[in-house]
């Protein structure tokens, strides 16, 4: 299976982790243990603010206590805190309600409850892999009283030899007291069922809200846009292409006195400089190095999640997506090792590490500073130190050789400026022009479109990841990846062709500005997503929210600013190879 093969290849990088434990093959014969493993516990709001479970005053059954030991990387740094329930169950052994601990409520523990019950804490446990979810407790109708859920009743699905199905109920809720003992009891009852294996997460996912003839209605729309688009461009750009080669083609035919005389204006006159090194050289070939990674890595993981089901298993997604960044690497160095080369950049070793370590750091960086917090409150989404290890050892011994090799390979075979004109050696002067024709203009409003693409699948995508909802239609993913790619490329081709027309030449950072301003509009939803449509609060979720989607904004931005200057780049070249320039 893809995700196994891949867990198994990020397991070999990070031999921090330990003992590998918990394997099994999910075939059971009678009688043979099954683990109950309990994960994390928190308010039900703030998705990502959760805590062992037993960081609650719960007791843990009789049974020898087994440790676990994260699977994958991924695992560990989604903050999966495993720990033995202590109830002993067997593979299709009934058990009648039977108390297996209780706990005396002292202050303190009274008050850890009625905290959890305010607050609408959830629990999380884990049978065979299969998630399930309970409450903790409820608030009396008069809002006087605070009850706990004392008992869980499993009712589990076999088919043969694998589990297919597990239920939970919680029932007998006692009114917490502080000095009360209360008394936790648990229930398992196995049926048959003819559920097939390979369907088990089926009942997990929800395609009333995925599949929902809005999620369709968005695609169409979309892609309609990007026929108009295509359309828009080609009409406009081939009409009045063909009014400036014909202009050009008669000033051809003019003699020296004729053409001094004339009306010189458009995107020629700039020739000879349009192809100039941009400003900040270093910076913008390891962004567009970057962006090629991203992108590359973006429709690499969106595969592998259609063909392999990534989300049936615990941290698979991000394990993925963190293998085939690190075997991507060279893309990075090839790419913005060989424009940086084109450019004349001579310190080609230093434009290396940035571009290795430009993603890198931004991401451990937040990560880093959210993990702070995620300390001070003692959550389990703070990041073992083994593991940070492991990751810095992957950016060191991964990374950055494979950048090297791509950065190398770049500038030997790909670094050549085989430009179309001749480069000036004096700056020709900008002219002034309207404001709306200006750069700056152009980059604020260059976003609009790309974004306007993509937004209804970014609510989508957000309800997966800060809701309770499994993502699993990446074919959709796929689609929009596409359409926000053409209508990327559309835009700033436009944009840039309207800026050479007023005879500014600096469309380099413009065309990647402009598409990578669809990221400012992404974040500025996802303020709106933030107080309109959840009901997260505190410190903790707050920083978590708006780190990580800055982090998704500005990943999102490079990989947007780099397919702008891609397209618009071939088209520049191309116009300029198609008109005889003296």
């Amino acid at each position: 299976m893809l995700t196994r093969m891949i867990s198994l290849l990020l397991i070999t990088l990070n031999c921090f982790n330990g003992v590998i434990g918990d394997e099994h093959n999910h075939m059971y014969d009678e009688s043979e243990e099954v683990v109950l493993w309990m994960n994390t516990v928190g308010p039900y709001h703030n998705r990502q603010e959760t805590y062992s479970y037993f960081s609650l005053p719960f007791c843990a059954g009789t049974k020898e206590s087994i440790g676990h030991y994260h699977e994958t990387l991924g695992e560990a740094l989604q903050g999966t805190e495993l720990e033995f329930s202590g109830l002993d169950i067997d593979f299709k052994g009934d058990v009648t309600r039977v108390k297996y601990c209780q706990v005396e409520l002292s202050e303190e523990k009274y008050q850890a409850f009625v905290y959890a019950v305010k607050n609408h804490y959830w629990y999380q446990m884990y049978i065979d892999d299969l998630p399930i979810w309970g409450i903790v407790g409820e608030i009396d109708e008069k809002g006087d009283g605070y009850y706990l859920w004392t008992t869980k009743k499993f009712d589990i699905g076999y088919n043969d030899k694998q589990i297919v199905d597990v239920n939970l109920t919680s029932e007998e809720k006692v009114k917490l007291e502080p000095g009360a003992v209360i008394s936790f009891k648990y229930e398992v009852k196995w049926s048959p069922s003819s559920i097939k294996y390979e369907k088990r997460f089926d009942k997990y996912l929800d395609p009333n809200f995925f599949q929902h003839r809005i999620h369709w209605f968005s695609i169409f729309n979309s892609f309609m846009m990007v026929i108009f688009l295509v359309g828009l461009v080609s009409m406009i750009l081939m009409r009045t292409l063909r009014k400036d080669y014909a202009r050009y083609s008669k000033e051809d035919d003019l003699d020296d006195m004729e053409k001094d005389l004339g009306d010189e204006y458009g995107w020629k006159q700039v020739h000879g400089d349009v192809f100039r090194p941009t400003s900040s050289s270093m910076l913008f070939s390891a962004l567009v190095g970057s962006g090629y990674h991203i992108a590359v890595v973006s429709l690499c993981v969106i595969i592998f999640a259609i063909l392999g089901d990534l989300y049936t298993e615990r941290g698979s997604l991000l394990s993925t997506a963190i293998f085939v960044y690190a075997a991507t690497s060279p893309v990075n160095g090839y790419f913005g090792g060989s424009l940086y080369a084109k450019m004349g950049g001579k310190v080609w070793i230093r434009q290396m590490l940035l571009s290795a370590s430009l993603m890198p750091a931004c991401v451990c960086g937040t990560a880093f500073f959210i993990n702070f917090i995620a300390i001070y409150y003692h959550a389990s989404r703070a990041i073992p130190f083994g593991t940070m290890v492991a990751v810095t050892c992957i950016c060191i011994f991964v990374i950055l050789p494979l950048t090297l090799v791509g950065t190398v390979l770049g500038r030997n075979l790909a670094g050549q400026p085989n430009y179309p004109c001749r480069i000036n050696a004096v700056p020709r002067p900008i002219p002034e022009k309207k404001w709306f024709m200006e750069p700056t203009v152009i980059t604020v409003l260059g976003g609009i479109l790309p974004f306007g693409s993509i937004f209804i699948e970014m609510y989508f995508i957000f309800t997966s990841f800060w809701a309770y909802k499994i993502y699993y239609v990446y074919g959709f993913m796929l689609l929009v990846f596409l359409i926000l790619m053409v209508v990327t490329v559309c835009v700033t081709i436009v944009c840039t062709y309207f800026l050479l027309n007023a005879e500014d030449y600096r469309w380099q950072w413009t065309s990647f500005l402009a598409a990578a301003s669809t990221a400012g509009y992404v974040y500025l939803y996802s303020f709106y997503y933030f107080f309109f449509k959840t009901k997260m609060y505190g410190l903790f979720q707050t920083t978590f929210y708006f780190g990580y989607m800055a982090l998704f904004s500005m990943a999102l931005g490079i990989m947007c600013g780099t397919f702008g200057y891609i397209g618009t780049s071939v088209f520049v070249r191309k116009i300029y190879s198609t008109v005889k320039i003296d």
